[in-house]
């Protein structure tokens, strides 16, 4: 194990707290390992860090994103979100196989899916927008983090008017999810992109309301004006 993984984790458990990790247990239905450390300081740790490592070619700062993933500790799954996003500059076609690989092997709730997803993986999508179609895979995996991870990785592109007509796409792969976590997912990447295309939304989700889970259909209609909201709601 490489040396700056070993002083990371040291540094963890000596500042861990045992009520900051119950409390954030109670942030997620499936069973998460957490030291217990405040989001604001994991940051600042992951920033210090970085600065000694950001020399280092990509290739071996994404192998020490691997072994903080492979822990299985949130916080050292922040961590590694937040080095492989300052790589952003330097992603590559090729980065895709790594990216997917964490989310099918690592990601395990939400909130590490929703860090990883948003930016990293949004960020490569907004360089290799033909990459939207692996996101579409990954809507119809058995894996409800990957299906999640389909929708939540357009978020941040979905704020800026990107991509409509794969997020619908994406919307009617995921309609019929089962998982709430999945359907929050899809109506959230909605909501996004109803920020800049809000008629259009509304128009799909007025077509869609019969088909599509409560859950999924408030999250997606959230930020509209009241009379919308009431319009996709009402059962007529």
């Amino acid at each position: 194990m490489s040396g700056i993984i070993i002083e990371i984790r040291k540094r963890l458990k000596d500042i861990a707290d045992d009520d900051i990790k119950k409390s954030g247990e109670g942030f997620f239905r499936e069973k998460v390992k957490l030291y217990g450390i405040k989001t604001s300081v994991g940051s600042l740790i992951a920033k210090e860090y970085y600065k000694k490592i950001r020399n280092e070619t990509k290739e071996k700062i994404f192998s020490y994103c691997e072994e903080l993933w492979k822990s299985g500790y949130l916080e050292e799954s922040f961590i590694a979100c937040s080095w492989s996003y300052n790589l952003r500059k330097m992603y590559m076609p090729e980065d895709f196989k790594i990216f997917e690989r964490w989310v099918e092997l690592y990601v395990n709730n939400w909130a590490a899916c929703d860090t990883f997803c948003n930016h990293t993986v949004g960020a490569f999508i907004d360089m290799y927008p033909e990459y939207i179609e692996n996101l579409k895979n990954w809507g119809k995996s058995e894996n409800c983090w990957m299906r999640r991870a389909a929708a939540v990785s357009l978020i941040v592109p979905a704020k800026k008017g990107r991509y409509l007509s794969d997020i619908f796409d994406i919307a009617d792969i995921l309609m019929s999810d089962r998982n709430d976590l999945v359907q929050k997912g899809y109506g959230w990447m909605l909501k996004a992109a109803s920020h800049d295309n809000q008629r259009q939304v509304f128009e799909y989700v007025m077509k869609n309301k019969s088909a599509m889970p409560r859950t999924a259909l408030r999250y997606a209609i959230e930020k509209m004006p009241e009379e919308l909201r009431k319009l996709a709601m009402s059962k007529a």
